[in-house]
């Protein structure tokens, strides 16, 4: 039993590429059960976004799983051509930390976006609910979830803004504390001004303004969000009734100036305004920034925010690392239970365990037996122990073989009870497998 992740991404494929190996939610039962039904694959997971494309597979034989992966690209693939040249594959150990990164959002383009966690619970539902997943894909994605939410509880990692729209959000918020009930305006009808006062908005503004030369643009752009189409040629009177401001127009020269401002202010008695200007050129003249109450922003400042934040995000990552090098040990533990020769061994020391045990009570009540005697009861209750489970261990040994052969060793371990948390000689060695694994990832050849 082997787990394959395989896939291709931002980091691997141009977007063309990206593009043409997708598996949309309506077709996402079907491509999960042609998966499933390749001849050494036993469970399967399919993640499929803007910025990735994965599958996730559990194995009899690594070499022959992976063959059946890339068939299973090649037959979903649209386009002619290599398209092996932009897979990666990652096994074992390798694999599970993969699995972590991506949830942890540490292999995201953007490193602490959220919207990933979301994107793997969704991939796994699709594959539960097509019955693609058992025993392993259960306890590796929902250990995967855990460990996405250890990252976000622990760490900062996603606190800190790494785009500019989230770093005017940032900053507005800085200035006003609460944004809700603020009012907004918009200068311009660019794409960039309409992302940040959707944030903005979605963060409590309540109030949109909208300001353009072309005034039907400008109510255009009002109906996004149930807001107001104002005259460009009174753009000062207007801004009195914003908290914030956002430009981007293309004018060559100033749109809002000093005797704007002062107009501005007056009106507003003063009340702090916000105004982020992300033109180039600038729409807003630098000495508006020296009224009172007034804080203005361009796109260096923003960027400024941006490079500081995303430092920040790059040591919290080294912390995120840190939480999933724990959990990675913690499923091989688990998953090095699931092999058959470590139960088989398990359950003859638990009966031998249990045997002695029963031997030792019988023996206090019986102290006249003779040696003879005690020797043939150890025969007999060893004899016992050993009819009783030849043919579950055959059965077991067999198993192996079988596609699903861990589904039999799981149940053995539950009937059994032999994931019992005191048994130190089992935590001893799965962390020497851990261990074992850990060492084969870092030098597959060995050392020298």
């Amino acid at each position: 039993m082997h787990i394959i992740a395989s896939g291709l991404s931002h980091k691997t494929a141009p977007i063309e590429i990206r593009e043409a190996l997708t598996f949309p939610e309506h077709n996402m039962g079907e491509a999960l059960t042609s998966l499933t039904s390749l001849p050494n694959i036993n469970e399967g997971v399919i993640l499929s976004t803007c910025n990735r494309t994965e599958v996730y597979a559990v194995a009899n034989d690594i070499d022959k799983g992976r063959d059946d992966l890339v068939t299973f690209f090649n037959d979903c693939y649209k386009e002619d051509c290599d398209l092996e040249e932009y897979l990666y594959f990652h096994d074992a150990l390798a694999a599970v930390n993969h699995l972590f990164r991506v949830i942890a959002s540490l292999d995201s383009m953007v490193v602490g976006e959220a919207q990933i966690l979301g994107q793997v619970k969704e991939a796994y539902a699709h594959a539960f609910d097509a019955q693609t997943t058992n025993i392993v894909f259960n306890r590796l994605f929902r250990q995967a979830f855990a460990v996405g939410k250890r990252v976000r509880t622990e760490t900062d990692i996603g606190e800190n803004a790494v785009s500019i729209s989230y770093a005017a959000i940032q900053l507005a918020k800085k200035v006003f504390g609460d944004l809700t009930g603020k009012s907004v305006m918009i200068v311009g009808a660019g794409k960039m001004s309409e992302l940040t006062a959707k944030h903005l908005v979605s963060n409590g503004v309540t109030n949109v303004l909208i300001a353009n030369r072309s005034h039907d643009k400008a109510v255009k752009m009002a109906k996004l969000f149930n807001g107001k189409a104002v005259e460009f040629e009174n753009l000062a009177d207007e801004m009195a009734a914003a908290d914030i401001v956002i430009s981007s127009t293309g004018a060559e020269n100033f749109v809002i100036k000093p005797e704007d401002m002062k107009i501005v202010m007056s009106k507003r008695r003063y009340r702090p305004i916000f105004l982020i200007d992300i033109a180039v050129p600038r729409d807003i003249a630098p000495e508006v920034n020296d009224f009172e109450n007034v804080y203005l922003y361009d796109i260096d400042d923003l960027q400024s925010v941006v490079d500081s934040n995303l430092a920040e995000r790059s040591r919290e990552a080294k912390e995120a690392e840190s939480i999933i090098k724990i959990e990675v040990q913690n499923f091989l533990s688990w998953q090095s239970t699931l092999e058959g020769v470590p139960t088989i061994s398990e359950l003859r020391k638990k009966a031998e365990g249990i045997r002695q045990s029963e031997l030792k009570k019988i023996s206090n009540k019986l102290n006249n037996l003779s040696d003879e005697e005690k020797n043939a009861l150890n025969a007999l209750t060893s004899g016992i122990i050993n009819k009783l489970l030849h043919d579950p261990m055959v059965r077991l040994k067999d198993s192996s073989r079988h596609k699903e052969g861990y589904l039999y060793v799981d149940a053995l371990r539950h009937l059994f009870d032999l994931d019992d948390g005191d048994k130190e000689e089992q935590k001893q060695e799965a962390r020497e497998t851990v261990q074992n694994n850990v060492r084969a990832v870092k030098d597959p050849h060995g050392a020298g």
